[in-house]
């Protein structure tokens, strides 16, 4: 049984239409995330006036483009003919009228036919208001023959009203009233959404107006593009210098606990596991999970905002001159989050070359798996002083270098790939993006989703790190114990592979941090955690950075060691996706050898020429 079909209430909706906030406001803290099996589609529910909710992705109608759209629409279907569904809240965008009455008037008539009552939520009614507008609510509610409310999730109001129409269908299923408009074909549906939206909904001239002046600046050919590069700025500044006291805090609670903790046990494997192992490993990693919060939490405000549509505009252009499209700049934003879900964004992109080329450079993308690496070495070897009477940082300004790296790798791997990926009838697909209004983001709901986001990122890092950091330990712990990692038999094999990586710059515990991370980037953390605990029996857990600083690596090594990781493919989910997404194992075999030999390369030359300008 899926989750729709235990729901009570299903919330459907447009994109942007803010549902999120409203499912937000009324289930609180009491929500869960989950997908449908097989897909990524990611489906929440949560409890409001005694009922499930289940809020459904975005959709623009009941006529599936894409494939996760097909399993989206396809699981509405299932739980409207459910007998557990007790009514539909359809959210309309009071500022987008028309195109959200097209996807009301498609659920109304398969909700009669089940007899499942809909309520037609007005929301967005604060801005409509706030610009001199109205919608008719009453005139409306004749016209569709449904409950119909005027609300606004950002504010509050209405909400009441709606809980009581909720707590209405808690008692019982009501049917469905009949009557109503019978509209059949598309082109009879569009006609009356656009009747119904110009008699009852606001003028659009207004609502387009404060719209306009905006876009005067953020669309414009002398001024988009320099406010985009500032916005990015301020997105990988943020990621450095808004974590650091939480980072701070965290580095100190894990020290605390791990003496606390391995004080718990008598002296020996147990307790010297616990404080330099399980602590000085896994702890190492979480220390940097507040970088990864912030890095949601920026997205989403942008993306919430408004603001990445434009930004989509602003760089088709320049990324045409890289055989991408508009379209490709979300996939590649969200590829700084996660690969994985970037490669499934780019089933939007219409034409299957830009597809493609889009998939094959995600990987460059320095995701979230990569941010503690560069925070740990980039907090070791980069000083914290600002330039620029303190308004940019260093440490944040190379972040921003790194970043950008792995974004010209990318674009530059497009252009090259460009020549032999073949284009097919709808290469050159004409590009069209929706613009939504603009909007001060709700906090709330981007917080709790990057919070979520956050927890789901550690929840699968962390047990690939633990049994990492568990074989390590051993190796490295045997045959001389604690104090004696240059004995151990994790030193022989590391001195063994150590000339691989010698000649960008890397030692042996270097060597096998990097051999580790093939299974997933974030172990590099912490594997050296681990190594630096073992060495160290457990004193100064929270310096791994200084530690690396006092074990021997220079400048050089650690430029050499950013340059890799932002080049490098190392994530085997990531390569499984691939596979799934291109529908071809050479693809990713292929992707994987060149990304690193390209980043091996890179790191060696890197290594060599930053020891000669510094000698």
């Amino acid at each position: 049984m899926t989750t729709a079909e235990r729901s009570d209430v299903l919330l459907v909706g447009n994109p942007n239409s803010g549902k999120s906030l409203l499912f937000s406001r009324l289930t609180g803290l009491k929500q869960k995330v989950a997908n449908y099996p097989g897909v990524t589609v990611e489906v929440r529910s949560g409890r409001a006036a005694g009922m499930t909710m289940v809020d459904f992705p975005g959709i623009y109608s009941l006529e599936p483009l894409t494939d996760d759209e097909r399993v989206a629409i396809a699981q509405l279907e299932g739980a409207l003919a459910s007998a557990a569904t007790h009514g539909i809240v359809c959210v309309l965008d009071a500022t987008r009228l028309e195109r959200s009455l097209y996807l009301l008037l498609e659920l109304l008539v398969r909700a009669r036919a089940n007899s499942v009552p809909i309520l037609a939520a007005v929301n967005i009614i604060d801005e409509v208001v706030s610009r001199g507008a109205r919608v008719d609510v009453q005139g409306l509610q004749r016209a569709l023959g449904c409950d119909v409310l005027a609300i606004s999730a950002k504010t509050g109001e209405g909400l009441d009203a709606l809980r009581a129409v909720l707590a209405g269908w808690h008692d019982t299923r009501q049917a469905e009233a009949a009557g109503g408009p019978e509209a059949g074909s598309l082109e009879e549906r569009k006609r009356m959404a656009a009747d119904l939206a110009r008699r009852y909904g606001p003028s659009a001239d207004v609502l387009l107006r404060s719209q306009e002046r905006l876009d005067r600046v953020f669309l414009s050919p002398w001024l988009g593009l320099p406010v985009f590069v500032a916005v990015m700025a301020v997105l990988f500044q943020a990621i450095f210098t808004w974590a650091a006291p939480v980072m701070a805090l965290v580095r100190r609670a894990i020290e605390i606990s791990g003496v606390w903790v391995s004080a718990r046990f008598p002296e020996g494997v147990v307790s010297d596991f616990v404080r330099d192992g399980l602590f000085a490993g896994v702890g190492s990693f979480l220390v940097f999970v507040p970088q990864i919060f912030i890095l949601f939490v920026v997205i989403g405000v942008l993306e919430d905002s408004g603001y990445l549509a434009r930004a989509a505009i602003i760089l088709h252009r320049p990324l045409g001159w890289f055989g991408l499209s508009g379209r490709s700049f979300l996939p590649l934003l969200s590829g700084h989050a996660c690969a994985i879900p970037a490669m499934m964004a780019a089933r939007t992109i219409e034409s299957p070359r830009r597809r493609l080329l889009t998939v094959l450079v995600i990987p460059f993308m320095s995701c979230s798996a990569r941010l503690p690496i560069y925070a740990l070495i980039i907090g070791g070897f980069v000083p914290a002083r600002t330039v620029l009477w303190g308004a940019v940082g260093l440490q944040g300004l190379a972040f921003t270098g790194v970043y950008s790296l792995g974004i010209v790798a990318a674009l530059l791997s497009s252009a090259l790939l460009a020549r032999w990926v073949r284009g097919g009838a709808i290469a050159d697909a004409p590009f069209v993006v929706e613009l939504p209004p603009y909007r001060v983001p709700g906090i709330r709901p981007i917080l709790l989703a990057a919070a979520g986001r956050s927890y789901a990122f550690v929840q699968r890092a962390a047990p690939v790190i633990f049994w990492v950091v568990v074989a390590v330990w051993v190796l490295g712990y045997f045959p001389k114990g604690a104090g004696h990692l240059d004995q151990s038999w994790l030193a022989f094999s590391g001195r063994w592979v150590e000339p691989v990586f010698r000649p960008m710059g890397a030692d042996w515990k270097s060597a096998v941090a990097i051999l580790t991370s093939f299974v997933a980037r974030e172990v590099f953390v912490g594997t050296l955690g681990t190594l630096n605990g073992l060495e160290d029996a457990g004193q100064h857990l929270s310096a791994l950075s200084s530690q690396l600083h006092a074990s021997g690596m220079t400048a050089a090594a650690a430029l050499a060691l950013l340059v890799f990781y932002a080049l490098s493919l190392q994530c085997a989910s990531t390569l499984a996706v691939m596979r799934k997404e291109t529908g071809s194992t050479r693809i990713p075999v292929l992707a994987f050898s060149a990304m690193t030999l390209l980043a091996y390369t890179a790191a060696v030359a890197t290594y060599q020429v930053a020891r000669a300008l510094t000698a």
